[in-house]
């Protein structure tokens, strides 16, 4: 695709001829100046001149405003719609050096989620509507939030997990500590109508990530400690994809909870209790 037939290139050239238009907009304000000044003063001479060019800068400026709005012709919803904006913000980002990826229909550009509102000539940024559409701008917003950071909290998010992992495991009537997938219990938070358009599986997975670099495995309120679980799920169903800081892919399948250390008198809890060793998430 050459750069006229991009939706950057089209921007691009449309600034630029509006910027030619605004200088011509700039010498008839000069000259309707020189007719206010000809005109408060009655030099009929200097203001006659000045009425004939403005006349003349006038019709100049309107076949210039045609040609400008004739100009741009892009058809930014059908564009949209059709997937090439997506490659076009994907190959924008590649070439800034900001790491983004296409999973679900969704743009993963850590630590954002984007998603393309066609109909509405729109994005969606992280549940929060933007119009600004033009490539280059919304990869600098995308790094912009990378330089931020995420707003998370770990040990909320955390009890939230073991949670609906300790439902999972009930239901299917697993060990206490078994390994479950996290599709399933991204199914249980999820559970109420509509949950699963609100709180997405591309939301879960970077939470899950955020949780993962965070570090924490147990939190206040319990002392089951999370392990992460990759098994050969990461190559079947149930992954669920997210991308990392450093703009690699990065998958998780499955999860478990170890059970509360057991103690006797005397002696230190057993085996069970033995903390799990780093995570083995496919990457």
């Amino acid at each position: 695709m050459s750069p006229d037939e991009t939706f950057e290139g089209s921007l691009s050239a449309t600034e630029a001829q509006a910027a030619a238009t605004l200088q011509a907009a700039a010498a008839l304000t000069r000259e309707l100046k020189r007719v206010k000044a000809g005109a408060a003063a009655g030099q009929a001479r200097e203001l006659r001149r000045a009425l004939e060019a403005a006349e003349t800068l006038a019709a100049q400026l309107a076949e210039a405003a045609r040609s400008l709005r004739a100009g741009y012709d892009f058809d930014e919803q059908a564009y949209l719609g059709s997937g090439e904006y997506a490659k076009e913000l994907l190959a924008t980002a590649a070439a800034a050096g900001v790491g983004m990826f296409e999973e679900d229909e969704r743009l993963l550009c850590y630590p954002s989620l984007v998603r393309i509102l066609s109909d509405q000539a729109a994005l969606e940024i992280d549940r929060k509507r933007e119009r600004r559409l033009r490539p280059s701008v919304v990869v600098a917003l995308l790094a912009a939030a990378q330089r931020r950071g995420p707003r998370f909290r770990a040990e909320p998010f955390l009890d939230s997990l073991r949670t609906a992992y300790e439902l999972v495991v009930a239901r299917d009537a697993k060990r206490p500590d078994a390994v479950v997938r996290l599709i399933d219990v991204w199914a249980v938070l999820t559970v109420l109508p509509g949950q699963g358009r609100e709180y997405t599986k591309q939301e879960f997975a970077r939470d899950l990530y955020l949780l993962d670099q965070s570090g924490l495995s147990t939190t206040s309120r319990s002392s089951r400690q999370l392990r992460w679980s990759a098994s050969t799920g990461t190559k079947g169903a149930g992954v669920l994809t997210t991308v990392t800081r450093g703009g690699q892919q990065r998958r998780y399948w499955g999860i478990a909870f170890s059970l509360p250390p057991r103690s006797a008198p005397g002696q230190a809890g057993g085996p069970e209790s033995a903390a799990a060793g780093p995570p083995t998430v496919g990457g």
